[in-house]
């Protein structure tokens, strides 16, 4: 049996951020702040210090980072530390005796009440004799020196004696060396550090095949390259594209998903094989493995990363099919069985049996993901993970990121929140989260706080304002303002976010109402659309989604997640939200009803924009362009299709 760990001299207690009781790594990426904290505190009334050790992925030592009490009289103690290094971390907590903290204290009572002020002095004197010892040699060692002397001459004035030790510079030192006994450090805990993309992006998905010429409606890599330079222009980081490989004819699904495809029906990507290739080709209608990678670069001269969907599932004709048999679930009478999600069917697809090969399962999707990574893929959206065993993740994702840390996972898992945090545990960076059906003040406050409290430090969401798979009743119903409000809530309450082809023309018909399904979706036919047109008519989105992200990139604020704030509305229908980043602070307040003008008084939480109750700030409208002057309570009136929100730069 486990022997129970020793609480130690100074009790050290729950340390954060703390992933599955230590077993696996907390997150963050490089540039981000991130606060440690503990439970701290010692018999008796003698003063206690605390400070955070790093050691870097080398194992070298990192800075001394000293830690503060919170709040005063609470035990819990904090630092915020910033990491640039990518790779594993850990940090350890030490907590001390703090003899000349506790010697400060009793002097300024004993002192002024004259009470035994020599034996006073020469006490401090010998404690900051032992603090010069232990600083490093030179000015600090001299100056600490030179105020143990003065401590010690009884030949000074009491009160020169007593000042020597009390000076600015004096304090300084000792802030960087302090006289620390009892030494007491907690157990080493881990800290994964990944690339800056793994928290901050804008995604936007299309799909290749829909930008055809009128000659050959069916896109190719070559003819979809000149959707590139728009997204670019929108100021989109990531570039999310379906899957690219050749599509099964087998019980292949007809527009609208008809169970019986027309001539010309060109099948949903997600159906994944046919006798050209399974998981390591290119659909011969998009082109060949050459043209992807020089759509990949050519994306990468714009500044995009490409993003490739891994669907870990086959259509009848993949070559797996017939090479793996044992990789399928079988049913009595020998047939393969397709999936199923009561009452949809799927005969166009096939699951994967994971457990009667799980090492060489493992071993092929390593082998493919490589393969994409040849081509210069760095970031996968993976398709339903969480109907795959969290082990087979697990596996896969360590041997990819012990090689090549910088690609990066996101979780297309909309399912139960054990699993979706589970998945972010095991080595996801990012996840798709339940945004999309977060639609009130109170459901985002309560979901966002979540996200960015204790789930932060192991799950990062990406807030898809819409996907091929969910036109949200609130777009559908909604109409413009909808799209423009859930754009400004996506672009600005998470460090990630992204919209599905089609959001900024507003597209919102409904399959069948009470549904969530795109009439004429794109899963199972190609959608030309007339970007230009709609750029010429005014009725394009984009100079929105182009100013979300111009502002994301200016305002250092949004970049992160752990520091969104949510303020005071008298309105249910308004919603108020700001985050900060040194002296960059951003406040956001949304009219959440796409109907109607609403009218609300703004609350601030003034200490959490850095400021005092009193202060007055001047704020500005990053989108309007207008300046005004606020201060602890602010009346807004926000009118859906003229100002639905105020994004303010608070200078």
């Amino acid at each position: 049996m486990k022997s129970t760990r020793a609480i130690g001299r100074i009790p050290v207690r729950d340390v954060e951020p703390r992933v599955e009781c230590g077993r696996r790594p907390a997150k963050a990426v490089t540039g981000e702040t991130v606060r440690i904290s503990a439970t701290v505190f010692r018999e008796g009334h003698d003063a206690i210090g605390a400070n955070v050790v790093l050691k870097n992925p080398d194992g070298g030592r990192g800075p001394w980072t000293p830690m503060r009490e919170l709040t005063p009289g609470s035990d819990r103690w904090g630092a915020d530390v910033t990491l640039e290094a990518m790779g594993r971390w850990t940090y350890t907590v030490e907590a001390w005796s703090d003899p000349i903290a506790t010697w400060r204290h009793h002097a300024e009572i004993k002192i002024p009440a004259g009470i035994d002020p020599g034996l006073v002095l020469e006490e401090g004197g010998q404690l900051y004799e032992r603090a010069a010892a232990r600083a490093p040699r030179g000015p600090e060692r001299t100056l600490l020196r030179d105020a143990a002397k003065k401590l010690l001459d009884d030949s000074a004035a009491v009160a020169e004696r007593y000042a020597a030790a009390l000076t600015p510079q004096v304090d300084a030192v000792l802030g960087r060396y302090p006289l620390r006994e009892l030494v007491t450090a907690s157990e080493p805990l881990p800290l994964l550090v990944e690339r800056e993309r793994a928290l901050y992006g804008a995604w936007y998905e299309f799909f290749p095949r829909s930008e055809g010429t009128a000659e050959r409606p069916h896109g190719t890599f070559r003819t979809a390259a000149r959707r590139l330079p728009a997204i670019a222009a929108m100021g989109f980081d990531v570039v999310y594209l379906p899957p690219v490989h050749p599509i099964g004819t087998t019980f292949r699904k007809g527009r609208n998903n008809a169970l019986n495809a027309a001539s010309g029906d060109v099948g949903v990507p997600w159906a994944i094989g046919s006798p050209e290739g399974g998981h390591d080709a290119v659909h011969p209608e998009l082109g060949t493995l050459e043209d992807f990678a020089w759509f990949v670069e050519r994306a990468a001269e714009l500044g995009l990363e490409i993003a490739l969907d891994f669907a870990l599932q086959c259509s009848p004709d993949h070559p797996w099919v017939h090479k793996h048999t044992e990789w399928f679930h079988h049913r009595p009478d020998g047939t393969i069985a397709y999936a199923e999600n009561p009452p949809k069917k799927y005969q166009d697809i096939y699951p994967i049996a994971f457990d009667a090969d799980m090492k060489g399962l493992v071993s092929e999707t390593v082998r493919v993901l490589r393969h994409w990574m040849s081509y210069g893929v760095r970031i996968f959206r993976v398709d339903n993970p969480h109907t795959k065993p969290v082990v087979f993740w697990e596996r896969v994702i360590a041997d990819i990121n012990r090689t090549d840390p910088d690609v990066i996972f996101l979780a297309e898992a909309f399912t139960r929140p054990a699993m979706m945090h589970t998945l972010a545990q095991i080595g996801f960076q990012q996840s798709y989260t339940y945004f999309t059906w977060r639609n009130t003040k109170d459901e985002l406050t309560e979901y966002l706080t979540e996200l960015s409290g204790d789930a932060a430090s192991y799950m990062r969401p990406n807030l898809f304002a819409n996907t091929p798979d969910i036109l949200h009743p609130y777009l559908q119903h909604g109409g413009r303002p909808a799209f423009e409000i859930r754009a400004v809530l996506a672009a600005t309450l998470s460090p990630t976010w992204g919209v599905y082809s089609g959001y900024e023309l507003c597209e919102n018909t409904p399959l069948r109402e009470g549904g969530e399904e795109y009439l004429d979706s794109e899963k199972y036919q190609l959608k030309p659309r007339d970007w230009a047109a709609a750029e010429r008519a005014g009725h394009s989105l984009a100079p929105l989604l182009t100013r979300l992200n111009e502002i994301r990139r200016a305002h250092p604020a949004l970049h992160w997640l752990r520091n969104l704030r949510f303020h005071g509305t008298d309105n249910p229908s308004v919603i108020a939200y700001s985050k900060r980043a040194g002296s960059n602070t951003v406040l956001v307040v949304v009219n959440l009803d796409p109907h109607h003008t609403q009218e609300a008084t703004v609350s601030l939480d003034m200490p959490q924009l850095g400021l005092d109750d009193g202060a007055s700030l001047s704020v500005h409208d990053e989108l309007t362009g207008e300046t005004y002057a606020w201060g602890r309570t602010n009346y807004v009136r926000l009118e859906p299709g003229r100002t639905p929100a105020h994004v303010f730069h608070v200078r």
